[in-house]
């Protein structure tokens, strides 16, 4: 791993002997309608704590201005360090002028905060592999892959469908360029066909990831591109919320009853309603992005801030924000299908067997 040279943003502001309990750390995320947050907020929160930090937690209702005025407000009370998991990556510029100008670092988490030089370390997956992934399992369903690489048995032609997140998450452009590469040469050789020929993620990306949007897009597009006997085969989704207004979808439209198979659908995030729909049989594939490794990450960069360091970085070109290419660590991936749920999430103590059975997680 190549590690960043210089001194750290902070200007050492835990290197002068301030304990744990006198410092803060801000700690913004999104929001509390995807568990994925609920859990990446309470592990930072956690692992700050057990270290014996201050912590200021708070969600922002997938509102922009109160992200902003959030944040505002934990630098007027002194944050030592900011981790922010931005709505809009590129939102928060004014905010973060105000962290540089008062020698706060930023932490950027999972989602690269975009056209500004005050972004000091970014920690999160990695993306294009993400989509890698998902385009992947979507051809291992089809049969015209096995797990192992090699080519599958199946010939198609399929029909499939494109979903992507939110324009304004620099994540989601990297999802769907990774799963669009990797699809691209089946779709050139008519092996895959999206009917509807959306195929830019202008046409296919859902703002601010909402359930309730893709199922809507998905109704739309088996109304407009499937009204003639034909059958959607797959669906490339990259998050587990979408796969499951996809689904509802499908399944109003009679997929998964009777002699009509259920679509190939993707996911992301292990999120437990979809943990379970897989355990069913009903959605194919999510790809698993362990918070907890991800938030361990964000709390050894702000430790590493603290004490007048740069964090570590595995990543020093690829996350460009528009001003300045920001140091990263990103963790890996994997891909959870049906036979992967014990193994993955079960015995590492993601979730229970009892709450992939029940589809909801305990209180």
């Amino acid at each position: 791993m190549a590690a960043c040279s210089g001194e750290g943003a902070g200007g050492g502001r835990g290197a002068d002997g301030d304990k744990p309990a006198d410092l803060t750390i801000g700690v913004s995320m999104p929001t509390q309608t995807s568990e994925r947050w609920i859990a990446d907020g309470n592990s930072v929160k956690q692992k700050l704590e057990a270290k014996g930090y201050k912590v200021d937690l708070q969600y922002a209702g997938d509102d922009i201005p109160t992200q902003s005025q959030q944040v505002d407000q934990m630098i007027t009370r002194g944050a030592d360090v900011l981790i922010i998991a931005a709505i809009d990556g590129t939102a928060l510029s004014g905010q973060l002028q105000a962290a540089a100008d008062a020698k706060i670092p930023v932490i950027a988490y999972d989602r690269l905060i975009r056209d500004s030089p005050n972004v000091d370390f970014y920690v999160s997956f990695d993306n294009y592999k993400v989509g890698v992934a998902q385009a992947t399992a979507l051809l291992v369903g089809l049969g015209l892959q096995n797990r192992d690489g090699s080519k599958g048995t199946a010939t198609g032609p399929f029909n499939i469908e494109l979903f992507a997140g939110s324009l304004d998450d620099n994540n989601a452009h990297f999802f769907f360029r990774g799963a669009l590469d990797t699809l691209k040469p089946f779709i050139d050789a008519s092996t895959l066909k999206v009917k509807s020929g959306q195929t830019k993620i202008e046409q296919v990306a859902i703002l601010r990831w909402q359930q309730e949007t893709a199922q809507k897009r998905m109704e739309d597009l088996l109304t407009s591109s499937y009204n003639d006997g034909s059958r959607v085969n797959g669906v490339l989704s990259p998050y587990d919320g979408l796969s499951r207004g996809i689904i509802t979808a499908l399944q109003n439209a009679g997929y998964g009853r009777s002699a009509v198979k259920m679509p190939v659908v993707t996911g992301q995030d292990a999120e437990i309603a979809s943990v379970k729909l897989i355990n069913d049989g009903v959605q194919h594939s999510t790809i698993f992005k362990d918070t907890r490794l991800l938030a361990e990450q964000a709390v050894i960069a702000a430790e590493a801030f603290l004490q007048d360091k740069q964090p570590q970085a595995n990543d020093t070109a690829t996350y460009n924000n528009g001003v300045k290419v920001v140091p990263s660590y990103l963790l890996p991936v994997q891909t959870v299908y049906r036979d992967d749920i014990r193994s993955a999430l079960i015995d590492s103590g993601y979730w229970t067997a009892e709450e992939v059975a029940a589809g909801r997680a305990k209180d």
